[in-house]
């Protein structure tokens, strides 16, 4: 089942993407409560939702960063390789001037010869002095899968923050809503998302489960991936990066443990070197 959590999905429902960089910091007046006011300690809000087999999930965040390190950053399929490589179960990622092949295993140890390939279409839709749009899209996926794509949209505040807009989606065709189910009632029976959908008596928050816990999850994992990339272009700090901020939530804590996870990075990015 991590197979299909791990890949990027296709935006096919709910609020549209902002396309210029005015909508966008609409979209930031829009949400001044719920960046002021969340469980995240930072300016940051998740939003989840599903339809007729579609799911999406969406992280907006303020970072601080000037739009001027943030854009170029994003601008490249290679660094979007970089940032799918951090993910656990994603082995290997190479690029051209407008495609990513992703290696991605269901199961954290498993080898790259293992691996099912994703092929994304990259396209950088803007790139202006005010707003970027980038997208990675693919069509098919495994266990019945298709329509990936993950979306960012980027705008700046002022001097020194940005404002950003990631969505991830993708569509379940009927095996792969089999897959899901049997996920659901199995392995992620107990597993949650970010969105608080109802309060216990005491007040505690009860948190959104199912389909859309887990594009939510997965929507964390790959923008805490982006960020990971913006703090540093070591591989080794992008690394520790990452798997810091996802052990900050209870959500995402991986099966393998920080010290296994570096070493199993640096093995897979030696072995893409050699290879």
């Amino acid at each position: 089942m991590r197979i299909l959590l791990a890949l990027f999905c296709a935006f096919v429902s709910g609020t549209a993407l902002a396309q210029d960089a005015a909508a966008l910091r609409s979209r930031h007046a829009a949400l001044q409560e719920q960046l002021a006011q969340n469980p995240f300690g930072r300016p940051m809000h998740v939003e989840s939702s599903t339809s007729s087999g579609a799911h999406k999930g969406e992280i907006y965040a303020v970072i601080d960063k000037p739009y001027s390190v943030v854009a170029p950053a994003l601008s490249r399929p290679a660094h979007w390789c970089d940032i799918l490589a951090l993910q656990v179960n994603v082995k290997r990622c190479s690029a051209s001037d407008d495609t990513l092949a992703a290696f991605i295993t269901r199961k954290p140890r498993e080898p790259v010869d293992s691996a099912h390939r994703v092929d994304f279409r990259f396209q950088l839709a803007t790139a202006k002095a005010d707003y970027l749009h980038v997208a990675l899209r693919s069509r098919t996926g495994p266990v019945g899968t298709r329509d990936y794509e993950i979306v960012l949209e980027a705008a700046p505040l002022d001097s020194g923050r940005t404002f950003m807009h990631m969505s991830y989606a993708y569509t379940l065709g009927s095996m792969a809503r089999l897959a899901m189910d049997a996920y659901l009632a199995g392995a992620g029976r107990d597993k949650v998302g970010f969105s608080v959908v109802d309060r216990l008596p005491d007040g505690r928050p009860v948190h959104v489960d199912g389909v859309r816990g887990v594009v939510e999850r997965n929507a964390m994992r790959y923008y805490l991936a982006v960020e990971a990339h913006l703090e540093s272009q070591t591989l080794e700090t992008r690394l520790r990066h990452w798997y810091a901020a996802t052990a900050r939530y209870p959500q995402l804590r991986e099966t393998v443990g920080l010290d296994e996870y570096v070493q199993m990075k640096r093995r897979e990015a030696s072995a893409a070197l050699a290879g």
